[in-house]
């Protein structure tokens, strides 16, 4: 399992990507932290959120998915991922510009997002 990213290092990255920091280790502490967090806000294992090359949880209860690639699927990179989930980007917005690619009925975050970090 991986290490837990505590709120105050998980806030400092946000803060410093939001203030122009690119740095890898900032994009994935951030992306790490926010990941965690719609882990915790909705828990299971039936879509899982892929943020390349930083990580990836698997959220949402319902069926089970145990090998193979899961039948839902959400994957983008790391500046649409943060922007999704701290509000500056809608999830349309970013589904229609294609920054979002989502396979699966249930591939859909509307209702998780923003988080609210």
């Amino acid at each position: 399992m991986a290490r837990k990213i505590t709120t105050g290092d998980g806030r400092d990255a946000l803060a410093a990507v939001r203030e122009g920091s690119t740095t890898r280790a900032d994009l994935g502490t951030a992306v790490r932290y926010l990941l965690q967090l719609l882990a915790e806000k909705a828990p299971g294992n039936s879509v899982e959120v892929r943020v390349p090359p930083f990580g990836a949880v698997q959220v949402v209860e319902g069926p089970r998915h145990t090998r193979g690639t899961p039948p839902n699927v959400i994957e983008t990179d790391a500046a649409t991922w943060i922007g999704l989930a701290t509000g500056e980007l809608a999830w349309a917005d970013a589904v229609t510009a294609g920054r979002v690619q989502a396979s699966g009925t249930r591939a859909d975050l509307i209702g998780l997002l923003p988080l609210r970090p």
